[in-house]
């Protein structure tokens, strides 16, 4: 089957929309790509950029013709975007997103898809902390999965063909029910991502002397929480908002277990510890045989060589 469109709309265009410009392009899986966002200057950023072909602040434009759409926008614009998109969507289009929870999703953007265009929403398992349309880059989906949460009544065809997209791309794909992704993603994804933030929160909130200590002597483990929270504010705001029941949920049971965490240090239980912390090891090591994270020190990050006079001394 091939999995070639012969234009792609992205409405949206941060650093998962440009990510996917740019991969389709290097990948030949797109004739021509038409970009639309709603601020001037991010469209000029884009078209500085090449990203795509067509450029236009309106998202009905750029969907005419096109046999793709995706929508890259905060899931809180998703409603609105949809309403506005469905009147110009082409018979036999597919119509995907790229966010991070989906039963909302498939509740706000559902009933304004027309029965003869294919909704298939996605979410790509893959990011870093920076955004705009200058954090792109083609090999971000490389060796990371995509979910895809088609409905029952989505042609198998058009589903197949949406995997295909996403595979050419580098990603491995998996379909799967959507209430079912978003209860995984938050204890996965959106839990974590809360922890960071009140983290990172809390050390805001310390005295000035303190805080700027905190900063200067940062080990990696606070380092890494800084990382999770400077991801962005509006999409995470979102994200929140939208999967609250399954945060929720997954918040309830993490404060269970930290309560018993906390009564092990209190009373000086040393065994619950520590095996506690043996049986998260074990996650761990899970991760990285599943190829979701490299075994390297330090996380795998960079680190200038030390000059060979230096390890003489």
């Amino acid at each position: 089957m091939s999995v070639h469109f012969k234009k792609l709309a992205l409405i949206g265009i941060g650093l998962i929309g440009s990510s996917i410009a740019l991969a389709a392009r290097r990948h030949g899986l797109v004739d021509t790509i038409a970009i639309a966002t709603r601020r001037e200057e991010t469209l000029d950023e884009a078209r500085a950029l090449a990203l795509g072909d067509i450029y236009t602040l309106d998202a009905a434009e750029a969907v005419h013709g096109a046999d793709l759409v995706i929508l890259c926008a905060p899931v809180g614009a998703y409603e609105a975007l949809a309403k506005a998109i469905a009147p110009a969507l082409e018979p036999g289009a597919i119509l995907s997103d790229v966010g991070s929870v989906k039963a909302h999703v498939h509740k706000v953007v559902g009933p304004y898809v027309p029965p003869n265009v294919a909704f298939i929403p996605g979410h790509p398992l893959a990011g870093t902390e920076h955004s705009g349309p200058g954090a792109g880059f083609a090999e971000l989906f490389s060796g990371r999965w995509c979910v895809l949460t088609p409905g029952p009544e989505v042609p198998q065809e058009q589903t197949d063909k949406l995997v295909g997209f996403w595979r050419a791309m580098g990603s491995n794909v998996e379909c799967m029910d959507a209430a079912h992704h978003d209860m995984v993603l938050a204890i996965t994804s959106h839990v974590p991502h809360l922890v960071a933030y009140n983290i990172v929160g809390t050390v805001a909130d310390l005295e000035a002397d303190t805080k700027s200590e905190v900063i200067k002597f940062s080990a990696s483990g606070f380092r890494d929480f800084t990382r999770i929270a400077a991801s962005d504010p509006v999409m995470w705001r979102d994200v929140f908002l939208t999967n609250r029941d399954a945060v929720l949920e997954m918040l309830g049971r993490f404060l269970e277990d930290l309560s018993v965490l906390q009564r092990a240090v209190r009373t000086g239980d040393g065994p619950a510890l520590e095996e506690m912390f043996t049986r998260t090891r074990a996650i761990r090591r899970s991760i990285i045989n599943a190829g979701q994270e490299t075994a390297a020190a330090d996380f795998g990050r960079p680190h200038e060589a030390v000059p060979k006079s230096e390890e003489q001394r």
